[in-house]
């Protein structure tokens, strides 16, 4: 079976709260799902404001080898012929050889929206169809509220992509516009739809029920042949169907024939992209392209991962782009010892007794307060700590921080530190404005003369949170620190019933990391 893949990102994705893309964005995402194989890439709606007019100008320049841009709109205006309709005129204007037309199925919407008759909607339908087939353009129509108009008035609903039909549209794609529809109703209202309709039909979910996805498939199993959705869901409310998903089920799940099996794996590069552009990083328990999707945190798990991979894992990673991944805690055993270990590389190679030492070791500092799930820099420094003859390439004799302020001024924290350094004692000082970054600043400070790679490197980012018993008293504080070195970052914890002596943990860890992997972090 072949289904088309149909994205809309660029147009419906940007009806998300908080999404917004620039003109250059938009550009590179277009290359980039040409790149993934898409099939149809709506640009956006080329009336709706300049920059969507200025990308389908810019759009023409770029060479696709795969995708066909498709510019959207509703239908014409109530009471307007469609060549004489400025909205339709933009349409063209934008020179794509598909435009997606979007119009009403739903009675109430006909009488409460468009406040017109339900003759004048299907006319609005069909001869703004007609017209934009006479100038040349293949056109796909987009049935808006079709689930909800069908099962208010089904005759009415199915009068609509008659019309559409009739005027020469391609494909109608039917429209769970407000995402509140259930899949066996998908399911049997498309096959209906099917037997009176006589041209492929091809379905848009949006996920208001946590259904899109669900939908979607349910639609491909009735004989739905292009499926629409955007990366990661974004989109109007809580979002459209996650196309990211969608993909990896038709293709891995239904052996349905949308993507080249080599595309598939850029699926977990796409989709974090799109975070990063949005500066809003993907949910890391995002199913198949996800951090977490293949994550084992429990030993039971990581145990049986171990011995086989698919174990607890419904498929392989790697089919997307992603990979297998050990979190180290309290519950972690052997088995996730080792395998975190080949997951570090062949420098924390350990053997199975030391694995067992080291499982023991984490259960140990977790029931004090660290975690090392979300600091791997600490966990490697372990692994190493726990080997005999690593000696670290600094030793803290002492600190301490001294805090000051006025009225209206903001503090001004003084640390200082002293090391032994090989042979040497050195001592460093720093003033900053909060007293981590101070005594990270005081401790690079004091070894920088001697090891020059610390000249660039900073204290990115911290976060300290309070652990309290089961009382609800305050018990310890724990300080998650980010150390970079130009773009690269890693992530290193400290625990004490002082948040300021955990935070000096956590820096002293970030900087014996680099110096211990000379700078290969």
């Amino acid at each position: 079976m072949k289904v088309d893949l149909y994205d809309t990102t660029l147009r419906d994705g940007m009806q998300g709260e908080g999404v917004a893309f620039s003109l250059e964005d938009k550009l590179r995402l277009t290359r980039v799902f040409d790149d993934l194989g898409i099939q149809y890439i709506e640009g956006g709606w080329p009336g709706a404001n300049p920059k969507d007019a200025e990308y389908f100008r810019r759009v023409r320049e770029v060479r696709l080898n795969h995708a066909i841009v498709t510019a959207f709109s509703y239908t014409g205006r109530v009471g307007v012929p469609p060549a004489e309709d400025a909205n339709i005129a933009t349409v063209l204007a934008a020179h794509t050889p598909v435009v997606t037309i979007v119009g009403k199925s739903w009675d109430m919407h006909v009488h409460e929206v468009l406040r017109t008759s339900l003759d004048e909607n299907l006319r609005m339908i069909r001869e703004t169809v007609r017209f934009l087939r006479s100038q040349g353009r293949r056109v796909f129509y987009d049935a808006e509220q079709f689930f909800d108009g069908y099962k208010a008035n089904a005759s009415y609903a199915l009068q609509t992509i008659q019309a559409a039909r009739d005027g020469g549209a391609e494909i109608v794609i039917l429209c769970d516009t407000n995402g509140g529809t259930m899949p066996w109703e998908v399911e049997e209202i498309l096959r209906a739809v099917r037997a009176n309709l006589g041209i492929p039909v091809g379905i848009h979910a949006h996920n208001d029920c946590e259904l899109g996805v669900a939908n979607t498939l349910a639609a491909v199993r009735a004989g739905a042949t292009q499926v629409q959705g955007t990366v990661n869901g974004i989109g109007e409310r809580v979002g459209n169907a996650n196309l990211c998903s969608i993909i990896a089920n038709l293709k891995l799940k239904m052996d349905v024939d949308c993507l080249d099996g080599e595309k598939l794996q850029r699926l977990t590069e796409v989709a974090r992209l799109i975070g990063d552009l949005l500066d809003r990083p993907l949910d890391p328990r995002a199913p198949f392209v996800g951090e977490s999707a293949f994550a084992h945190k429990a030993g039971l798990h990581a145990d049986a991962t171990f011995k086989c991979r698919q174990s607890y894992q419904h498929i392989r990673p790697e089919l997307v782009g992603n990979r297998t991944r050990v979190l180290l805690s309290e519950l972690a055993g052997k088995s996730s010892v080792l395998m975190k270990a080949a997951e570090f590389g062949p420098d924390y190679e350990v053997g199975k007794e030391e694995a067992v030492r080291i499982a023991q070791k984490i259960k140990d500092l977790e029931s004090e307060g660290l975690s090392f799930e979300n600091a791997e820099a600490s966990a490697k420094l372990l692994f190493l700590r726990m080997r005999d003859g690593y000696r670290p390439a600094f030793t803290i004799l002492d600190y301490g921080v001294a805090m000051e302020g006025k009225e209206r001024e903001g503090p001004r924290v003084e640390a200082r530190c002293r090391v032994r350094d090989g042979e040497e004692i050195r001592e460093g000082r720093a003033v900053r404005h909060d007293p981590v970054h101070a005594l990270h600043a005081a401790l690079v400070d004091a070894l920088a003369p001697a090891h020059a790679l610390l000249a660039g490197v900073s204290l990115r980012n911290y976060r300290a949170h309070v652990l309290k018993n089961e009382s609800g008293v305050e018990r310890k504080h724990r300080v998650l620190a980010e150390t970079a070195l130009g773009d690269r970052s890693w992530w290193t914890v400290g625990c004490s019933a002082n948040q300021i002596a955990a935070g000096w943990q956590a820096v002293v860890d970030g900087v014996e990391y680099l110096l211990a992997r000379s700078g290969a972090v």
